[in-house]
């Protein structure tokens, strides 16, 4: 195996453990914490998580196969059904994100009037859309017969060489697809985010007048309690900026070298590397693994849900182990109680 072949195999491996494990961590909170369920957003996250884990314990581990047997690993009608589920899951994932950024707009730009215009009801119209938008691109692929193992991938995908009969229809396709679903979410993600990032800083201007003006009536304050003051105001100017530049950039880091890749694959003649279609093919998949991070579990109740769910299973192994010990030391008395004739 090529070195550069084997680098990427250990990535694969490392992006379907830390995926699998993210993704199932934020799907039991969700099934525990009564509190997420409740919440809107906890509907397109739900969507989100599981598309993601359909996505690692079906395409990522296919792709590994494919890079170490340099080739596909399965009948056509099962490298069909898993590139239907590449083209599904990708998709539906992409708009999950779109309606999360929408959902986070009105929350943040219309705090007062945020549980009127965005109800349950709504939240399951937005998923509704997704699922059909999804289906409807990889319904169009399987049943033209676009989809196979493509080797500049290792994985069954989208693929040029199904497509010869009809290749201006898939020049289409695959510009409309990548048009409505990259393209589009990252407009929303672009313009709600801008907006949300305006906002939380109107709100840090107000809140860095109302310091200043009290450190100037506060003479006799010591000089540390300023200095923090300050510091805490510079860090609530810059916690928004990382949020938003966090969330666009995953977004664009991961997602964007394989759309590029894809599309410029329609309109040139010459052959891309595969070493860097596997390694965009990657990147998209890695998204999968920085899903629970930007999303959950790096929030508060996420984090203290994980927090109460640790404490109750260590409390129970530590009863049950204590409860053992009793036990054992009950045993032990009875053993070396010797009655006397």
């Amino acid at each position: 195996m090529h070195i550069a072949d084997m680098a990427v195999s250990v990535f694969v491996v490392v992006i379907i453990a830390v995926s699998f494990l993210s993704n199932v961590v934020v799907l039991i909170c969700f099934l525990y914490n009564q509190e997420i369920r409740k919440q809107v957003p906890g509907l397109f996250i739900l969507n989100l998580t599981v598309c993601n884990l359909l996505l690692t314990v079906s395409n990522m581990p296919l792709t590994l196969v494919g890079l170490i047997n340099k080739g596909n690993t399965g009948g056509s009608g099962f490298c069909q059904t898993v590139g239907f589920l590449d083209t599904f899951l990708t998709t539906n994932s992409m708009l999950s994100m779109g309606a999360l950024s929408i959902d986070r707009w009105v929350a943040v730009v219309f705090p007062l009037s945020y549980h009127s215009r965005i109800r349950h009801r709504d939240a399951v119209i937005g998923l509704g859309y997704t699922w059909m938008h999804s289906l409807s691109f990889s319904t169009v692929a399987t049943c033209s017969s676009w989809v196979g193992y493509h080797h500049i991938y290792a994985s069954c995908t989208l693929c040029n060489a199904r497509a010869s009969g009809s290749r201006t229809q898939f020049i289409i396709y695959t510009v409309v697809l990548h048009s409505l679903t990259f393209l589009l979410t990252l407009i929303v993600l672009c313009v709600t985010y801008l907006k949300v990032l305006k906002v939380a800083r109107f709100h840090c201007k107000r809140i860095d007048v109302i310091t200043m003006q009290t450190l100037l009536l506060l003479v006799d304050i010591h000089p540390s309690v300023r200095q923090r003051c300050l510091d805490e105001q510079r860090q609530r100017r810059q916690r928004a900026t990382k949020k938003i530049i966090t969330f666009i950039g995953t977004f664009v880091v991961c997602f964007a070298p394989y759309v590029i890749t894809r599309i410029f694959e329609l309109f040139t003649l010459g052959q891309i590397n595969p070493h860097w279609g596997v390694l965009s093919k990657c990147l998209a998949y890695s998204k999968a693994a920085c899903d629970p991070f930007v999303y959950s579990l790096l929030r508060n109740q996420y984090r203290k849900t994980c927090s109460d769910l640790t404490n109750k299973i260590l409390k129970r192994s530590s009863f049950n182990s204590s409860a053992r010990m009793v036990e054992n030391g009950r045993v032990n008395d009875t053993n070396n109680f010797k009655p006397t004739h």
